[in-house]
């Protein structure tokens, strides 16, 4: 029987990258976004499921994680990756969009992560990863929504962590630190925006951490980890 392995807020960037490189490792694979139309070749390339879901529902969280166990099982590898943003000067900001912002980077984060729970308490184990920012760790100038969601998503993170894993559930926090390049470019190309210098973070590198932590041995688990160009400024 395959493992299970559910993506919230699937899309065509780090997210995808991640879950091919689950489906090379033989994972079944759920992918959950708001609009699924746009995850239908990736559907068709990896052989996964696509459930619609609105992360910062409860109602819509919960049918999620029911519509998978029926379709696929229990995921035993959970990564949450949406997040949402409204820049502006504190006096400017429109406090339905701030709320907005924080429902889908932080309280989606807490409903996916009870639900993950659940199930991984069945199976008596699993991993579950967050995606975090720079904003995790830094808040910048007119970007205070994003922080407040970012560190908010943070502090779940370590929470649960100790929480979870004595049970063997494994929890971590990925901070990146910089621009992501963007899928489906010409990376030969000389203009702005083809990556050519390696200056924005690769999906597939990115990947590549997300598999090495979730492989490893219990013994020497990793909670936080940092990914950053080698040109980015910390």
């Amino acid at each position: 029987m395959s493992k299970i392995a559910l993506i919230v807020g699937a899309g065509s960037g780090n997210s995808a990258a991640f879950a091919r490189a689950l489906a090379a490792q033989r994972y079944k694979v759920v992918l959950a976004a708001r609009n699924i139309d746009k995850l239908a070749a990736l559907c068709a390339e990896i052989d996964a499921e696509a459930i619609s879901c609105d992360a910062s529902s409860v109602d819509s969280v919960r049918a999620l994680f029911d519509a998978m166990r029926q379709a696929a099982g229990i995921a035993e590898v959970v990564l949450y990756n949406p997040s949402a943003y409204t820049a502006g000067s504190i006096t400017d900001l429109d406090p339905e969009l701030v709320l907005d912002a924080l429902k889908q980077t932080a309280y989606g984060a807490f409903l996916v992560a009870q639900q993950a729970a659940i199930g991984m308490r069945q199976l008596g184990g699993g991993t579950l990863f967050f995606t975090g920012a720079t904003a995790s760790i830094k808040g910048f100038p007119n970007f205070a929504p994003f922080a407040m969601g970012k560190f908010a998503l943070r502090g779940l993170a370590q929470s649960l962590a100790r929480e979870l894993g004595p049970e063997n559930i494994h929890v971590a926090h990925f901070i990146i630190d910089g621009g992501i390049a963007s899928p489906g470019r010409d990376l030969d190309a000389p203009e702005a925006g083809s990556n050519r210098n390696d200056d924005q973070l690769e999906p597939d590198a990115i990947a590549q951490t997300y598999m090495a932590v979730l492989n490893q041995h219990r013994s020497a688990w990793t909670h936080e980890i940092d990914l950053r160009p080698w040109v980015e400024s910390f």
